[in-house]
């Protein structure tokens, strides 16, 4: 399994995303998003949308939201939640590359990047690249929200550990194995996933690999300012706390200049 790109595994991962999100992530940084969006000024764009675990919520409270996802398999789970909460008119779902973003300069007031997306471009051109397409879409005065994974270099290492288990849906049980290593010469944290899987007596297994760069925040921040940000706060919690290194969140709030 290559972890040389980091958008490699997430196909396999739309499987489970969901289920897992709801046993770890769950729906706390919602909230935070659906303040942002409500207090936009324009429409709002969501890079890496995933399956939709924040777009459709943003939608149902707020501004409509166009998602942009690179995963086939993701938009295809996204594209069936939209039609059975019948929010066609408001969540616009689009396959493309962050890295070239395929909008009209200027078209939204809101970018929300949340967690990790930034981090799945394991190359520092990528980031480059997707920081200046998002420069490119986004009003002046236009608000740029970055969520990161917080302290990716102080991932413990190990292999073979049960972290998530139960029922999805009727009739499955699941149970995820996940080893963790670190590339620390290229500052990678790569997440090897063992899905098993029981339906009917009849056992599976899935395998991928998910990979994240690691950046702290002086270095996304200092690579905002580059691409033309000013960057306005950055929280340690989705209610607006304040940021030290110890917190288990990171989010960076950013406005084009």
């Amino acid at each position: 399994m290559t972890d040389s790109e980091g958008w490699a595994g997430w196909d396999q991962y739309a499987a489970f995303y969901d289920w897992e999100n709801a046993r770890t992530v769950q729906r706390r940084d919602v909230g935070f998003w659906q303040r942002l969006a409500a207090a936009a000024r324009g429409r709002v764009l969501e890079l890496g949308c995933g399956t939709g675990r924040i777009s459709l919520p943003v939608a149902r409270r707020g501004p409509a939201v166009c998602g942009i996802d690179r995963s086939a398999s993701m938009l295809a789970r996204a594209r069936r939640k939209v039609a059975r909460a019948r929010l066609q008119s408001r969540v616009r779902l689009v396959r493309g590359d962050i890295r070239m973003l395929p909008f009209r300069a200027r078209e939204f007031g809101l970018v929300m990047a949340p967690y990790g997306i930034l981090q799945s471009l394991v190359r520092e051109r990528d980031l480059h690249d997707a920081l200046a397409s998002v420069a490119r879409v986004l009003a002046r005065g236009g608000r740029f929200g970055v969520d990161l994974v917080p302290d990716l270099p102080k991932w413990s290492e190990y292999r073979g550990r049960t972290t998530v288990s139960g029922a999805m849906g009727r009739g499955t049980k699941v149970r995820l194995v996940e080893s963790v290593r670190q590339d620390r010469a290229r500052k990678l944290t790569i997440f090897d996933q063992r899905y098993l899987t029981v339906r009917a007596g009849k056992r599976s297994e899935h395998r991928f690999s998910l990979t994240f760069r690691t950046l702290s925040v002086p270095q996304m921040t200092n690579r905002l300012e580059r691409a033309g940000f000013a960057v306005d706060a950055v929280l340690g919690d989705y209610r607006g706390g304040s940021w030290d290194s110890r917190a288990d969140v990171w989010v960076i709030l950013a406005h084009k200049r």
